[in-house]
């Protein structure tokens, strides 16, 4: 968090055109994040704890050392029979619920949860979480928070009157101006409604993505990766950044750093040698843009991560993965005929 406040938006000022010192000290910055490390406590600049809610952030665009601001990732913990304040905000957010079950009110409407949904706050929605049980409920929250800043769209606030409401006219309906057939979309995702699926970089279940049209998100994208005890996922490469939060297990990472050789035309350079960052339940990895990664389970210890990344990235020519390597049980899955096409 900023020294003076709440940092929503970073900005990159540099006395030179190249931006290689800013990209080396974020590739510098610890990429594994526990329970010790509270980046911002929600006492400043924040409206949705109430006298009983708590809210905790492990990465956002304010922090020292600095790692992304494409995704910003929090915590939200209701005590039994507590709710928080109700609020909007215009960015999107995404709910994966680790513990306890409770249920929403966006927009009048109420959303049931429960532990391993997915709960979809959409655009410019008065929300309010509420756990009415005897279990405490906690989340981990992803959103893309600073585009929509970025992009000017910075109205939020708790639930009031307008402000001089004598200079406005009636009430209109906000949602007049969003995408056609955006309220039929499903709000929330349950384990039920998402099936595994072996693919390339192992054992998943993908909960939002550009495919799932009938999932309310634009702009996070969202599965499940589970690894055997033993084994690894998929070598792969992508532009966009990501962070994993580990649900359960335990084991590590390795990233490679791609460098950009501008000769002729763009040119990637993969490292030889690759970074290795240790894992384990409760921790968030995060992998930076334009790297190579792969993830390993500790034997004896299956790995399961869930994976969130900022869907603009696809909407920027950057829409394809490129695998090094596949899982080896989605090899052992493939047929004669399936290796030769």
């Amino acid at each position: 968090m900023g020294k003076s406040g709440r940092v929503f938006l970073r900005g990159i000022t540099s006395e030179t055109y190249g931006l290689k010192e800013f990209r080396r000290r974020q590739l510098a910055a610890p990429r594994v994040r526990d329970d010790s490390v509270v980046v911002d406590d929600a006492k400043v600049a924040h409206s949705g704890d109430s006298a009983q809610s708590r809210t905790w952030w492990r990465i956002g665009p304010g922090d020292d050392p600095f790692l992304t601001q494409s995704l910003q990732v929090h915590f939200v913990e209701l005590p039994p029979h507590s709710s928080n304040h109700g609020h909007g905000h215009q960015n999107e957010a995404a709910f994966y619920i680790l513990q306890g079950a409770g249920y929403e009110i966006h927009d009048d409407q109420r959303y049931e949860w429960a532990k391993d949904d997915l709960v979809l706050v959409h655009t410019d929605s008065v929300h309010r979480h509420f756990n009415p049980y005897d279990q405490t409920a906690r989340c981990l929250v992803i959103k893309a928070k600073s585009l929509w800043m970025y992009l000017g769209l910075i109205q939020q606030g708790r639930s009031g009157p307008v402000e001089d409401e004598d200079r406005f006219g009636p009430r209109e309906d906000w949602g007049a101006i969003w995408t056609p057939g955006v309220d039929d979309r499903k709000k929330v995702v349950k384990p039920a409604d998402t099936p595994w699926e072996t693919t390339p970089l192992g054992r998943v279940r993908v909960l939002s993505s550009p495919r799932h049209t009938d999932v309310r998100t634009f702009s996070v994208d969202a599965f499940v990766l589970d690894i055997p005890a033993g084994s690894r996922s998929g070598k792969r490469w992508h532009m966009a950044d990501e962070v994993l939060y580990v649900l359960s297990g335990e084991g590590y990472s390795l990233h490679w750093e791609v460098e950009a050789e501008i000769a002729e035309r763009y040119y990637a350079r993969v490292a030889k040698e690759p970074t290795r960052h240790e894992i384990k339940a409760g921790d968030t990895l995060y992998v930076p843009h334009n790297t190579v990664a792969q993830h390993f389970a500790a034997d004896g210890s299956p790995l399961q991560l869930l994976s969130g990344q900022n869907r603009i990235f696809k909407h920027l020519g950057y829409d394809n993965v490129v695998y090094l390597e596949n899982a080896p049980e989605y090899d052992d899955a493939r047929t004669p005929a399936d290796a030769e096409a």
